[in-house]
């Protein structure tokens, strides 16, 4: 399924956030969506996934969900947000309780998305005691177990320590490689967004307009070969120097703030 924005601008109050953004999300596709501090990329994926209307434009979508899809904008969180006093599999179930589906559906889905993020034996464990890593796998497993339409990813890796980011990382494409999930990633990580996606999306400083869209035009498997290195390279430095003095502007504007 496919995500088409026209023209979509957003304001709190008098304070502009988003500006005149034209996008397509295509079907399939891993689309990374990076820019300064404050360019407004948390409101743009709230935007696309229903939770907040925007002051001007439209968000539709075009083809059909997948089979037994229940719900077809479905979230990540960067901080879990896991319920303490439920079980992982409590968690994962939790999204599925204002459908109306016979028991053994409901336990079979809990057991499919816990069993595709690994954590099967760990579907009586408290959030508690799990690491962050495996809490975000929970979290994984939630958004997985409605069967999406479309992922969209507030980043939803950025709390992690860089082992347990890498392997996520290559967990989570393994996942897409089965599924081919359409999915959006919010990241601050221009490394992340050249391993994880089909092409990169750039925000400018607030108010956030569309700078650039960066086609990543090497192969996803061969992104970890070193004589792939060197374009990998070309494309981050080109990403930097479109982010470079706008970030650091962003910055001085927070520090004037505090």
């Amino acid at each position: 399924m496919e995500l088409l924005l026209e023209g979509v601008s957003h304001a709190y109050g008098d304070l502009p956030v988003l500006e005149g953004i034209d996008l397509t999300v295509r079907d399939g596709e891993i689309l990374c969506l990076i820019g300064p501090s404050g360019s407004g990329k948390s409101t743009l994926l709230a935007i696309m996934g229903g939770l907040l209307r925007p002051s001007g434009g439209r968000v539709a979508t075009r083809g059909a969900p997948p089979d037994g899809c229940l719900n077809p904008l479905t979230y990540v969180f960067q901080d879990f947000a896991l319920l303490p006093w439920r079980t992982v599999a409590g968690n994962v179930a939790l999204a599925l309780e204002h459908h109306r589906l016979p028991r053994g559906e409901r336990r079979s889905r809990v057991g499919n998305a816990l069993a595709a993020m690994g954590l099967g034996e760990f579907a009586g464990a408290f959030p508690r005691q799990l690491s962050g890593g495996m809490r975000q796998r929970v979290g994984i497993a939630r958004a997985l177990v409605v069967r999406p339409a479309v992922l969209l990813l507030d980043e939803p890796l950025s709390a992690l320590d860089a082992q347990t980011r890498d392997l996520l990382t290559e967990e989570f494409l393994t996942l897409w490689r089965r599924e081919r999930t359409t999915a959006v990633l919010v990241t601050h990580n221009l490394a992340e967004a050249l391993r994880l996606g089909d092409r990169v999306a750039v925000l400018s400083r607030r108010p956030g307009r569309l700078r650039e869209i960066l086609t990543v035009d090497v192969p996803r498997d061969e992104r970890s070969r070193p004589e792939r290195a060197g374009r990998l390279a070309e494309m981050s430095a080109h990403l930097w120097s479109l982010l470079r003095t706008e970030a650091q502007a962003a910055d001085r504007e927070l520090a004037d703030r505090r």
